[in-house]
């Protein structure tokens, strides 16, 4: 048994992965229109409805022949179609008709009658096209990790450097054509997405919905949040209409949890994503990422540091309470390095996958794997692979490929399509390493798994069952190249009265069986310890707890469980598990053990073998302890989802379950529920969610089954009333607001220009400007909050700052309490109100663009300078709506160097949030000044000058957390 993240059954967050389609507004119609082209032709309705007869006769055996299948079944309400059977079904269709059904229809398709449009206008493969391609690619020249990068931002940085060209990852569509993305793709992508995010309002550290399917958008989407300062949090697309509210109040229970103000999509899931829209108040902006292609690009991206969050990785939970793992660049780098270690990775590696990208393993595991190793990434959506399992190994094949990963219900898939494939080409030699995780490994499904393509070059060592969980990035242990799996056999009974893994004899047909997860990680540690947190022995079963670089520093906004996930410096795994040689053994998850008569119950593996009975639905059952209210004691309750409704059979199927349970547990259930369809609550991953399994037993809420979507969306749209009308308020005090603060500078400056024109001295005039600069932001709310590294100076200086409003000017008077020389540009001196208030202080004007004026204003402010007067000068000399530091010009460090004067760097932050460049609504906002220590010049010669830029404009860089836009051409205005 192993787990990867939250991700206990990959099988559902990949049904979410929306690379088909999912139109709100045109699934009824869609579905009207699609049943008219069935009569066209009557021998394909008959033949898909005999086999979705076929497939609903086996999948629920008991019904015998009372369900009746037409063309307008729902094939989620009427039939109870799940996920795997709903690939069953398509696998069926695309043999019996010889054709290739788009992947979307696993999602889409509600009814035989959708199916069956879909088949007439498929035109039908030859067997050329069924023919696998062969012949191995071109080997890649090497390249080096990026070993010096702190972030993923640097890695990317050091690829595009080195091999701009190299191509990173390969997306497979379901067609079976491949689109490649390079690195410099990858980069110039995310620069556009970063300006977009950027022109929104994005500021540093804020979170950002990634809402999209494997596709070309959601790599450049989620560099470009890390490039914008964001922090990206990958939701679940929607991929099946008849799960769609459902799925939307989770995700706006994340979305809510991260604060994320905006969320990224794409034109196909767009309509529910405004849905989303309505259901989360704090959502300002729902985008498509094509929005952003004509974009341009940021020049670099915003700085960032190591311990910067890079990732809000959100675990399987209830809508309520959602887990956000908050990981940090360090974090992820330091896992996926330790993997790498483990598994000897470089660039001559070639990775594919089909995990579904917002889940740990594909997310992290997979693709930022590769991308930090430069390894050829060969991505395909979820839906290829549960449309055709053999796809997955036939890309492996394809493409030489050495590394690849799954969950057990991937292998089992693949198991079952093999039987009808032709495989005699099939060469999977070159794997050396097939991870399986986040779910469940089952012995049996290893052995056969190696048994079945053994014969086509698969390597027993190269299987290896694998553990971790989101909270340590991805992965915690790892077994070692080239071992093999180990399956350890334990003595049932012992396990579950004393917690004791002792081996089992070999004719012991009632032993448990354990896979082997291997070792922690390099620069990891995992531990196993009792109720009283003492480390137990050897072949002792307890609670397992990790530390290491990888792990997390907590959950988002969720300090309660925050704190329960640590003990010390330990953190809890939630998972009993025992050592034995080193390796890992996981036994079940804590918080679904149930303790009765003295014993540990795992539910799992009662809910496996009642899920397969006849009568009851497969993956559909919940075992779980309720409080008896008379005992004081747990009861031991089975909550079954079933069709049938005789109570006869239904006598005869609690029968098999209490035979099941006293077989496999010696206990008896105290009670059996069986409710309806789509009644057991389940994750977005696919889990069973037996606490509110619990919740709805206790409350008597037993009653389930799936609401036809327009239901859906109305109910959807109306719990979104509220969250809008906040977000209107919301607008209309930031207009309000806006209002204010206009009519508050407009008093402002009608009070101040005629003082400042009229007073008599100068420095009675400054005075005043700063006093009214001050009294300003006090009053607009745009508290100033100063720091300073040293005292300024008594004499003659120059201050620069970096310039990133028209506010700036007002927060150096503000700061500076006894008034400063502004040196402002020339086209100032002609304006009817700026020219004369700027005359009566003093302001020295400077020309930009002319060469020869320029040189005769700076020595004007160099007069000025060995008048005593302390200036005030914005180096930039304009400012853009992009963060960033442009270029210095260098008048001002000339004067400073020919005055010898020292120069005082300013660094001013807040401001460009406020007032932005082509923005008319301020917003509420704090401003923050560094005043730096002083920088003397080294001399008066043009050297000196460069030097003395140089470094003041490194210290700004320092401070400001902006871009350093150097080499950015900005024309003046």
């Amino acid at each position: 048994m192993s787990r990867i993240s939250g991700a206990s059954a990959i099988r559902r967050s990949c049904e979410l992965d929306g690379g088909g389609s999912l139109a709100v507004s045109k699934s009824v119609s869609q579905s009207r229109a699609q049943a008219e082209i069935v009569p066209r032709d009557n021998a394909v309705a008959d033949r898909v409805i005999d086999i979705v007869s076929q497939l609903v006769s086996e999948v629920h055996s008991s019904l015998g022949s009372a369900r009746i299948v037409t063309l307008h079944s729902s094939l989620d309400r009427d039939l109870a179609l799940d996920s795997l059977a709903r690939t069953e079904l398509l696998l069926r269709l695309n043999r019996t008709f010889r054709v290739q059904l788009p992947d979307k229809l696993l999602g889409e398709a509600e009814t035989p009658a959708d199916l069956v449009a879909a088949i007439i206008r498929t035109t039908p493969r030859t067997e050329v096209a069924l023919e696998p391609t062969s012949g191995a690619p071109s080997p890649r020249p090497p390249v080096t990790e990026p070993i010096e990068a702190a972030t993923l931002t640097e890695a990317l940085a050091a690829h595009v450097r080195a091999h701009p060209d190299r191509v990173h990852v390969r997306l497979r569509h379901s067609d079976g054509s491949e689109e490649p993305l390079t690195y410099t793709e990858l980069d110039h992508g995310a620069r556009a997405v970063a300006a977009g995010l950027l022109d929104l309002g994005l500021k540093s550290g804020d979170r950002i919905g990634v809402m999209l399917p494997t596709e070309r958008s959601f790599f450049v989407s989620f560099f470009g949040v890390l490039y914008a300062g964001g922090v990206p949090v990958p939701i679940y697309p929607p991929f099946r209409r008849a799960m769609l509210e459902d799925h939307l109040r989770r995700q706006a229970g994340i979305l809510r949890n991260a604060e994320a103000s905006i969320l990224i999509t794409n034109e196909e899931v767009y309509a529910a994503a405004r849905l989303l829209h309505g259901l989360v108040s704090g959502l300002d902006q729902v985008v498509t990422a094509r929005s952003f292609e004509k974009t341009p690009p940021l020049p670099s991206p915003m700085p960032t540091t190591a311990g910067a969050t890079a990732l809000i990785q959100y675990t399987s939970g209830s809508t309520g309470d959602p887990k956000g793992v908050v990981l940090s660049h360090a974090n992820l780098l330091a896992n996926i390095r330790a993997i790498g270690s483990g598994m000897g990775a470089s660039s001559s590696d070639v990775v594919v996958s089909w995990l579904p990208l917002y889940h740990d393993m594909g997310l992290i595991g997979c693709w930022l794997g590769s991308l930090y190793y430069g390894a050829l990434a060969i991505i395909m959506p979820p839906q290829s692979f549960l449309a055709d399992p053999m796809a997955w190994l036939w890309t492996v094949h394809r493409h030489r490929a050495t590394i690849t990963a799954g969950p057990n219900f991937a292998f089992e898939l693949c198991l079952k399509v093999a039987r009808d494939s032709p495989l005699d080409t099939l060469d999977l030699s070159s794997l050396r390493a097939v991870m399986n995780g986040a779910e469940p490994v089952s012995p049996s499904t290893i052995r056969r798994f190696q048994e079945r393509f053994g014969p086509y070059g698969l390597r027993p060592e190269a299987m290896g069952p694998v553990y971790g969980l989101a909270e340590c990035s991805v992965g915690l242990a790892f077994p070692p190249m080239g071992r093999g799996p180990i399956v350890d056999r334990v003595s049932r009974h012992p396990l579950a009265r004393d917690g004791i893994a002792r081996p089992a004899a070999p004719d012991d047909v009632t032993a448990l069986e354990f896979v082997a997860c291997g070792q922690p990680l390099p620069g990891h540690q995992i531990r196993v310890v009792d109720e009283d947190g003492r480390e137990l022995p050897e072949r002792q079963e307890g609670r397992l707890q990790f530390r290491g670089p990888s792990a997390t520093s907590g959950y988002f906004r969720n300090p309660e469980k925050t704190r329960a996930l640590f003990d010390g410096e330990w953190l809890e795994s939630g998972d009993r598990a025992y050592i034995a040689g080193g390796d890992i053994f996981i036994t079940g998850r804590i918080k679904d053990m149930i303790k009765r008569a003295g014993r540990n119950i795992y539910p799992q593996e009662l809910e496996d073998f009642i899920g397969g009975l006849d009568g009851v639905r497969k993956g559909c059952v919940a075992v779980f302890a309720s409080p008896d209210p008379g005992t004081g004691s747990e009861r031991l309750v089975v909550m079954a989802e079933t069709r049938l409704i005789d109570l006869s059979q239904l006598d005869r199927l609690r029968r098999a379950i209490i035979d099941a349970s006293q077989s496999i547990l010696d206990i008896s259930p105290d009670d059996i529920v069986f409710v309806p369809p789509h009644t057991v609550p389940k994750t977005s991953s696919g889990k069973i969610r037996r606490s509110a399994a619990r919740a709805i037993y206790e409350t008597g809420r037993l009653r389930g089954g799936l609401q036809p979507l327009s239901w859906q969306v109305a109910r959807l749209a109306f719990a979104g009333v509220l969250p809008r009308l906040r977000r209107a308020n919301r607008k209309l005090g930031g207009l309000a607001y806006a209002a204010w603060w206009w009519f508050l500078l407009g008093c402002t400056g009608l009070t101040l220009w005629p003082l400042v024109v009229l007073l008599p001295r100068r420095s009675w005039r400054r005075n005043t400007l700063g006093l009214g600069s001050r009294l300003f932001f006090r009053l607009a709310g745009n508290a100033i909050s100063i720091e300073a590294s040293a005292p300024l100076p008594n004499g003659a200086f120059v201050l620069i700052a970096n310039h990133s409003s028209y506010l700036d000017a007002a927060v150096l008077s503000a700061t500076y309490p006894n008034g400063l020389t502004f040196v402002a540009k020339h086209e100032l001196a002609d304006q009817v109100v700026a020219g004369p208030f700027l005359r009566r202080l003093g302001a020295v004007f400077v020309r930009r663009t002319d060469a020869a004026g320029g040189v005769a204003d700076t020595m004007h402010a160099l007069e000025a300078a060995r008048a005593d007067e302390r200036l005030g000068w914005f180096p930039e000399g304009t400012f853009t709506r992009m963060p960033g530091l442009l270029p210095f010009y260098l008048g001002a460090f000339e004067v400073a160097c020919q005055a010898a004067i020292p120069i005082i760097p300013v660094t001013i932050r807040g401001t460009r949030s406020i007032l932005r460049a082509g923005q008319w609504l301020p917003r509420r906002s704090a401003i923050s000044v560094h005043i730096g220590e002083p920088l003397a010049p080294t001399g008066r010669d043009f050297a000196a000058a460069l030097r003395l830029r140089d470094a003041a404009r490194a210290e700004i860089l320092t401070q400001l957390g902006e871009p350093d836009l150097e080499h950015e051409h900005v024309d003046l205005p």
